[in-house]
């Protein structure tokens, strides 16, 4: 890394990519890239100093990037294999790397925290980062969400010995990653693109509890379906929102407000009270304050650090809150997360009419677990379901959203992403809205929260 003068990433605009771009321009160094699309995170990274274009052109990579014994290239496996970019890194023998591998080079001389997780591992990531930032202990922090606290996926620390990870099972990346504790969050099958199987999901698993160093631990949610193969000086603790290790007692849900008390093997932490008030973050709060106290964080800032929790952008975040119109954006793109997010927002409108607009990310995704999907989708009042966005795949014969869509059984309309706009201006009983998808759905929220602002 010391020769290395200029990084130049293969797919800069993903969230992850990001992080490791701004840690670089943090250290000086010359950073460039390639992404498809223009977004709002490629624009931040431009304002910081990266330099970016859009086309998969080696004319555009810069003359300081041309240079195999001082450039380093990290890439995102959504990158084609036909890419003529790559192609040409690889034909002149350039230093070429996943995100993981650098990620996990830059963090080995650190204490690893990493949270894992079919779902849930942004919100816990940024709360224990939140938490230790706030604390006596204070991070680093390579996060897969934009941490509305601090807007940025990217901190750092000068004098702190922890670094907070955010370890993707995708492309089996977190087994680069060396953990000094670890937190997983649910083993359910995703990826299958990649695994195959449900078995090898969990296998992927268990070799990343392998990779915890002597003298750590591992914090595993309750009851999953996962044997840890943690070697024998790593502690192994359980946790969930009602039993386990650490999990939650008096649980108070009202006016708006979720208080709780903390139980941990020791003691109990009376009075949390959550600053993102979903029931789903009682027990994302109690996985991320448990990594936490096990490396000294005290009751207070855990406390404080809970309350003044503002969440990540993407993650049941609050884009519109009135009387008469609500609208809420998550990055829900698995079954379970659905059904937890859509499961959350009616506990806290019982009342109120739930629409749904749901974009399917991945065609491979979409064919395993359209039956789930519906189900899912089934628990809104009413569904709004976008064509599936495809990110690094090709289609696939015979997959459309029309496959979840034929399962569906509550109201639902069939949507295409251009056409949306248009069908939300002529709706008139929209009540609470939750726009959920991992793909680019994210691009339509400001024109979507401006439909709704005219009807209040």
């Amino acid at each position: 890394m010391n020769n290395i003068q200029s990084i130049y990433f293969l797919g800069i605009g993903g969230i992850g990519m990001s992080n490791l771009a701004r840690y670089f321009l943090s250290k000086g160094k010359k950073v460039a890239g390639y992404d498809r699309t223009e977004t709002h995170l490629t624009k931040e990274l431009v304002k910081e100093g990266a330099e970016i274009h859009y086309t998969d052109d080696v004319n555009f990579i810069p003359d300081y990037c041309k240079e195999s014994s001082t450039t380093l290239i990290v890439y995102t496996p959504a990158i084609p294999a036909d890419s003529k970019e790559m192609e040409y890194f690889v034909k002149n023998n350039f230093s070429i790397q996943k995100r993981a591998q650098v990620l996990g080079i830059i963090t080995k001389a650190s204490k690893a925290l990493c949270c894992a997780g079919t779902h849930g591992k942004t919100t816990t990531s940024s709360m224990l980062a939140h938490i230790l930032k706030q604390s006596h202990l204070d991070c680093n922090a390579f996060l897969g969400g934009i941490l509305k606290n601090y807007n940025s996926n990217l901190m750092l620390s000068d004098k702190s010995e922890f670094t907070v990870i955010e370890a993707d099972e995708y492309d089996r990346s977190f087994h680069w990653l060396h953990p000094y504790m670890a937190l997983i969050t649910s083993v359910d099958p995703d990826h299958l693109d990649i695994y195959g199987t449900e078995e090898e999901y969990l296998k992927s698993f268990e070799k990343f509890t392998s990779l915890i160093l002597p003298g750590g631990a591992l914090v595993v949610k309750h009851n999953i379906k996962l044997s840890p193969k943690t070697g024998k000086d790593v502690r192994v603790y359980t946790y969930s929102m009602d039993r386990g290790d650490f999990h939650a007692k008096n649980i108070k849900i009202e006016n708006g407000e979720i208080h709780f008390d903390f139980i941990t093997p020791k003691e109990t932490i009376r009075n949390i009270e959550l600053g993102v008030p979903i029931k789903i973050n009682i027990e994302n709060a109690i996985g991320s304050m448990a990594i936490a106290y096990l490396n000294g964080a005290t009751a207070d800032e855990l406390r404080h650090a809970m309350a003044t929790f503002q969440g990540a952008k993407r993650r049941f975040d609050f884009l519109l809150k009135t009387d008469k119109i609500v609208m809420i954006d998550d990055y829900a793109h698995h079954p379970q997360e659905l059904a937890a997010s859509i499961t959350s927002v009616k506990e806290l409108y019982p009342d109120k009419k739930l629409t749904g607009i749901f974009q399917p990310h991945l065609y491979s995704r979409t064919k395993d677990f359209a039956p789930e999907f519906a189900q899912s989708l089934s628990l809104l009042d009413e569904l709004i379901l976008l064509d599936i966005y495809p990110a690094r795949e090709k289609p696939i014969e015979g997959v459309t959203s029309q496959i979840i869509f034929d399962k569906v059984t509550c109201p639902k309309i069939l949507c295409k992403k251009e056409e949306l706009l248009s069908l939300l201006e002529k709706k008139n009983d929209i009540e609470i809205l939750l726009t959920v998808g991992a793909g680019d759905i994210d691009q339509l929220l400001l024109p979507i929260k401006g439909i709704l602002e005219e009807k209040i």
